[in-house]
């Protein structure tokens, strides 16, 4: 689980999250909604230590991630997987170099232990015999895959995913949301999803908050999001005519 405890956060005196508290739990996947600007990448890089907050607190299974000494601090980034917007594949690296990156930086492995370890991930995520191809020669869903399988190589006790179906297909996007949801309840680790995809909130939205201006204005999640009397929420759900069809054939 991760918690967080009225985090505030500003930039040149303008306050972009404002008193935000949230549980994240352990074997949900857990997402961040909300329209462009409303913080919800800000969040994000406080939650994972990319930037401080100016007041309050994230706690990793209890441990004070903000206030924590330097060991603590590399204790917990250990433990974190990243799953980024594009992908972040090293272009020189081939696929099998790039899952292994986190080993060879964070572990002391053997080749062959390192090599047991990324072939079980990419057997994983659906994606074998594929470790000598480089990132240009395959898709984009592929590269959300073995994204995947980096964050999760080293055993990672959280899963952190920035828009996983950006620039994907539906089709994709759905099979990448299931492949996420189910290995966060395979691994019981603890996913957060910052993204503002409606297909994504209702297939995988185990746990939501949604952030408007800075502000958490609700949180719930995918079974009881459309009863939500949050205005800001239902024009962010209801903006494009296919949620405006599904609100009217539910009404």
């Amino acid at each position: 689980m991760i918690e967080v405890n009225h985090l505030t956060k500003s930039f040149d005196g303008k306050v972009i999250l404002e008193d935000i508290s949230a549980k994240f739990n352990q074997g949900q996947t857990n997402l961040i909604i909300g329209a462009s600007g409303t913080g919800k990448s800000v969040l994000l890089k406080n939650l994972v230590g990319l930037i401080a907050p100016d007041s309050g607190e994230v706690l990793f299974d209890g441990r004070n991630f903000t206030s924590a000494d330097k060991d603590l601090k590399t204790d917990i980034r250990r433990e974190i997987g990243m799953l980024f917007q594009g992908g972040a594949l090293f272009d020189s690296k081939n696929v099998e170099q790039n899952i292994m990156f986190p080993l060879d930086v964070l572990t002391d492995m053997t080749k062959e232990e390192k090599l047991e370890r990324v072939n079980y991930c990419l057997d994983r995520v659906g994606m074998t015999d594929v470790n000598k191809k480089m990132p240009s020669e395959i898709s984009g869903g592929m590269k959300k895959r073995v994204g995947i399988a980096r964050a999760i190589v080293n055993h990672s006790k959280y899963l952190f995913c920035d828009e996983p179906n950006s620039g994907l297909d539906p089709q994709t996007s759905i099979r990448i949301d299931n492949l996420i949801k189910e290995i966060t309840e395979e691994l019981n680790i603890t996913t957060i999803v910052v993204t503002h995809d409606m297909n994504s909130v209702m297939e995988i939205g185990d746990n939501i908050i949604f952030l408007h201006k800075g502000h958490k204005l609700w949180e719930g999640n995918n079974e009881t999001i459309f009863d939500g009397d949050c205005t800001e929420l239902q024009d962010f759900i209801f903006a494009n005519k296919l949620m405006r069809a599904v609100k009217k054939n539910r009404g």
